[in-house]
């Protein structure tokens, strides 16, 4: 899910979108990349926009189990079983690139760095998913919100595309709650209070954090589950070539 290449970050140049292997894919905010159950014969790599996944209780309540931000894959996990277990919407509206299925399936059998590559990527997915577990059932309120805004600064700093200590906040407080567990108002309710205490500014769709060390306490943030956060920003990720690899026609 949070594998970030220099080709993610700056989205893909026209003349690596060829016919028939890729595709750029565009969706609107609200429309769905994937429903679920139904066979799913490409990955999307998000070059733009947010998108969520998530499950529906019959009574039309919404749990979002994750969210892709750019520069993030949906889902690799296609690769195995095409039929998508959850639902997938835009949040924004969303460029991605499509990559087939049975073309990633059948780089991973012939090169091993592009397995490795698949494999760790299942590694980061399941950590990240942990983590989302532990920060669902036994956080509160503002330890749960202060978590949420760690890990989405930290993602999209990983992917150069925050400003200093601002970076972009589309999520309403309908999808913080569902992303929480908590009620609208209680969210509501809680980012009055981290206003109030200096640990957060919300405005015109984007998020400042003033003191990002005193927000990672608040929230008992650990963000080496993400696998990026301490790696120098000059840094190229040992998984590069791989990805190079999995985005090669």
């Amino acid at each position: 899910m949070f594998i970030q290449s220099l080709a993610a970050q700056a989205g893909p140049p026209a003349s690596d979108v060829r016919a028939g292997r890729k595709s750029l894919h565009y969706v609107r905010a609200h429309q769905s990349l994937a429903r679920e159950g139904e066979l799913q014969h490409h990955v999307h790599l998000i070059s733009e926009g947010w998108a969520c996944r998530y499950k529906l209780l019959p009574d039309g309540r919404r749990q979002i189990t994750a969210l892709f931000l750019p520069g993030d894959y949906c889902e690799l996990g296609w690769t195995c079983d095409a039929a998508a277990s959850q639902h997938v919407v835009a949040l924004t509206n969303v460029r991605t690139v499509r990559l087939p299925c049975r073309d990633l399936r059948q780089k991973a059998v012939n090169d091993p760095e592009v397995h490795d590559f698949l494999l760790h990527d299942v590694r980061v997915s399941a950590d990240m998913q942990t983590e989302w577990i532990v920060n669902l059932g036994r956080k509160s309120a503002l330890e749960k919100l202060s978590h949420l805004f760690c890990e989405l600064y930290y993602r999209l700093k990983a992917a150069k595309l925050t400003c200093g200590d601002q970076c972009a906040m589309p999520l309403t407080q309908l999808d913080l709650a569902d992303i929480t567990g908590l009620t609208p108002v209680h969210v509501n309710r809680t980012l009055q209070e981290m206003r109030t205490l200096g640990l957060i500014e919300l405005r015109s769709r984007w998020l400042r954090i003033p003191d990002i060390n005193r927000l990672r306490q608040v929230a008992l943030f650990d963000g080496r589950y993400l696998h990026a956060e301490t790696q120098p920003a000059d840094r190229v990720p040992r998984t590069l070539p791989a990805e190079r690899k999995l985005l090669a026609s």
